[in-house]
């Protein structure tokens, strides 16, 4: 029994949701947004109400059964309000710019590192130390975050690189002259 999978999903009223056959179509006042669920996966709508139901128990559609319904729940969430990721840069000379829809940071190499936003990302850089990711489709978010932080990923000894707002670095020690 899934706990998750048998919550209903309570559409609010400026959400539009069309399941068409294994496509779902959610429109709200961010956008729209689509995806395919497996065809062990059954939607119901009643009113302003989404019950996911699965075809039996077996594990892979027990597994499905939870996804689906967070899926959905993600995208409904997304075109209502958006979704957001914070990055950091630590180090001297480590900066970034927004330059158009893109980031040309600066992250101490020979050369700048410009980062293309994907299609519905957009960035924001308060100052010349933060990022934010922003978009409505959470997994996108996320993805695109960590492509980001992939440019430089923290280090351990100094703290240097980028790193999500809420992370925290263990600090090493380093070695010790005689």
């Amino acid at each position: 029994m899934s706990r998750i999978g048998n919550k209903p999903i309570t559409v609010p009223s400026e959400v539009k949701v069309t399941i068409d056959g294994q496509k779902v179509t959610v429109t709200g006042p961010k956008g729209t947004l689509e995806r395919e669920i497996h065809k062990n996966i059954s939607l119901e709508m009643n009113d302003n109400i989404i019950k996911v139901t699965r075809k039996d128990n077996e594990p892979k559609n027990r597994s499905l059964h939870g996804l689906t319904r967070s899926l959905i729940n993600n995208m409904i969430i997304g075109v209502t309000s958006e979704y957001t990721k914070e990055l950091q840069i630590n180090g001297v000379g480590y900066r970034v710019a927004k330059q158009g829809t893109d980031l040309n940071m600066s992250l101490g190499f020979s050369h700048p590192v410009i980062f293309e936003a994907p299609k519905g990302i957009s960035f924001d850089v308060p100052n010349p130390n933060t990022i934010i990711v922003r978009g409505i489709d959470k997994e996108l978010v996320g993805q695109t975050a960590a492509d980001v932080r992939s440019k430089r990923p923290p280090e351990v000894y100094r703290g240097k690189g980028i790193k999500y707002a809420d992370e925290v670095i263990r600090r090493k020690e380093g070695k010790t002259g005689k």
